[in-house]
């Protein structure tokens, strides 16, 4: 991938991909960052950790000081593999646990308060600093990165995100209605959109991709277009 400083000094891009959940960010990322040699870093991976960790210590989710305390004395670190993220919590390998719905659920409800987005928002740009990477989450391109290169956000129909992450379930996992997770959905919407601190809205200059009615190989043709025409490749 060839070098090109930036006007914000960095020698590669960031894209930026916001969203809602279930809109298929994760899948986006990693497609692009292997299409175009970059890290693929996963944000919302950050505060699932910490939900995690507020579980296990059995904090409110609600009460924003201890969790900021918890945070501060808690190291999250990303590790971009092929087909995603390794997430290690206090050095331990939590990729999978941190997926499972009460974290996810947690994680929603940790992410509404200011100084702990705050705080995340910092360790996110130490990231992403040299650039070079493909950032996703909820406020990438606003507050995270608002100079990114590029900047995409990937939205889709509530029933429609319900119903891919329905299907995504493992029939292991305790046995949960496509109308719950739907419900669940415009629920954290709700949460994202009108929360205070960095809600869930797209920068003003980030392309809006709607997923509703197109397949995932025109989601994926669509963004690397998007990627060319921000970016000298």
């Amino acid at each position: 991938m060839p070098e090109q400083e930036s006007s914000n000094g960095r020698q590669q891009p960031v894209i930026a991909i916001d969203g809602p959940a279930g809109a298929g960010k994760s899948t986006l990322a990693a497609h692009l960052a292997r299409r175009f040699g970059y890290l693929n870093l996963e944000t919302g991976a950050m505060y699932r950790a910490l939900a995690l960790k507020a579980l296990e210590n059995d904090l409110d989710f609600d009460e924003e000081e201890p969790l900021l305390e918890l945070a501060e004395k808690t190291r999250i670190v990303l590790e971009p593999l092929v087909d995603g993220n390794r997430v290690l919590l206090d050095t331990k390998d939590v990729s999978r646990r941190i997926r499972d719905t009460d974290v996810t659920a947690g994680a929603s409800r940790v992410s509404v308060h200011p100084r702990l987005r705050a705080w995340m928002v910092q360790q996110q740009r130490k990231l992403g600093v040299l650039g070079g990477v493909v950032m996703e989450g909820r406020d990438i391109g606003t507050k995270v990165f608002p100079d990114a290169e590029v900047k995409i956000f990937l939205d889709a129909a509530p029933e429609v995100r319900g119903n891919r992450r329905y299907r995504q379930n493992p029939a292991a996992d305790a046995p949960v209605t496509e109308e719950a997770i739907i419900r669940e959905m415009k629920e954290r919407d709700e949460r994202d959109r009108n929360r205070v601190e960095s809600p869930l809205v797209p920068a003003d200059d980030a392309v809006v991709l709607d997923s509703t009615k197109m397949t995932l190989d025109e989601v994926l043709a669509k963004a690397e277009e998007i990627v060319r025409e921000h970016v000298k490749l």
